[in-house]
């Protein structure tokens, strides 16, 4: 199974940014689409960015603007760059990367999940 490590969360204050990125190894024949959600303490988790292989992206609305995802195909990285972040924002963030291992089987992964705090 593909496995999925996530890096860059943490606490700032309003307006600032941060920059996170999900490394996904394993038996990975190729990958399809990658994104990123996030769950508020409460809440369900919902989808923020997604990008396909071809490097269309989408966005929910209450980021659009702000973040922008990307992703390096070489190193089967996703990234996720938050600016002028807000309050509501704060949750823990998981990446997903949705592929092919090597023996034809498709694989939908999430991350552990890393936590973004942003104060008032």
């Amino acid at each position: 199974q593909a496995q999925l490590v996530e890096s860059g969360g943490g606490l700032v204050q309003t307006g600032e940014s941060l920059r996170l990125s999900c490394a996904a190894s394993g038996p990975i024949l190729s990958i399809s689409a990658m994104g990123w959600g996030r769950q508020a303490p409460g809440k369900q988790r919902e989808l923020v960015a997604t990008i396909t292989s071809g490097n269309s992206a989408n966005y929910a609305d209450s980021v659009k603007g702000r973040f922008t995802i990307s992703r390096d195909n070489a190193k089967n990285t996703v990234y996720l760059q938050m600016n002028s972040l807000k309050p509501e924002d704060t949750a823990v963030f998981y990446c997903n990367v949705n592929g092919l291992l090597t023996d034809r089987r498709e694989f939908r992964s999430w991350g552990q999940g890393t936590q973004v705090t942003v104060s008032s």
